[in-house]
């Protein structure tokens, strides 16, 4: 019997402090069969990412350990903590993470903001 590969879902990583827009992501990108993982800050997403260690952890990630590469990330602007733009910042200081596309979205119209 010949063994059938099988190709990885499309995994997105939506961050976002705001519980009804991580739920809207997730359901949007869902409906297009992609693998969604979502968190509520910017610090939980290094964490998952393998960038950052939580001391109460008790496992961590390292990104070349993740079961399921991520292939794009999903960013509020203004959050608590950690902007979107921050978190963009760390990412593609990364050499294992850079490659990842980050779209950072916000409500806001702020022209500054969005040339940045």
């Amino acid at each position: 019997m010949a063994a059938v590969a099988t190709e990885a879902p499309f995994h997105v990583l939506a961050v976002d402090d705001s519980l009804p827009d991580r739920k809207l992501i997730e359901r949007l990108l869902k409906t297009s069969s992609f693998h969604v993982t979502t968190v509520d800050s910017g610090s939980k997403a290094l964490q998952f990412l393998g960038l950052l260690h939580d001391e109460d952890s008790p496992v961590s990630v390292h990104a070349d350990q993740l079961d399921v590469a991520v292939n794009l990330i999903i960013t509020d602007y203004c959050m608590p903590g950690m902007t979107g733009y921050d978190l963009l910042k760390k990412i593609k200081e990364s050499s294992s993470l850079r490659d990842i596309p980050v779209v950072i979205m916000s409500s806001e119209n702020i022209p500054s903001r969005i040339n940045r």
